[in-house]
């Protein structure tokens, strides 16, 4: 084999892992609910909703915590985004861990 293919190979093996840690990183950056409690916005869980992020991002007047609520939901798109990459990038792993 060359240095290439083993290269490759391991660049498959390792994917998925860094994926899921680069979006477990982006969840723990998503602090909406701290912001909605320091807010004094009761919410039930931790998981606020993007919904809910969206609809206080137009109506509240501070613009700090706005810019706060938009940092937290581009932290949860990227989290979304990573984990999509990750599942997708699994069957490139066992295809190319096989194959190669």
């Amino acid at each position: 084999m060359s240095a290439f293919h083993e290269n490759l190979i391991i660049f498959l093996t390792v994917s998925p892992l860094f994926f899921f840690i680069v979006a477990v990183s982006f969840r723990l950056l998503d602090n909406s609910a701290l912001l909605f409690l320091q807010k004094e916005i009761l919410v039930t869980s931790s998981n606020v909703s993007v919904n809910c992020i969206k609809s206080q991002i137009k109506i509240t007047e501070d613009k700090d915590f706005r810019n706060k609520l938009k940092l937290a939901l581009l932290y949860r798109r990227l989290h979304r985004t990573c984990l999509i990459l990750m599942v997708f990038s699994v069957p490139l792993m066992v295809t190319g861990y096989y194959m190669l």
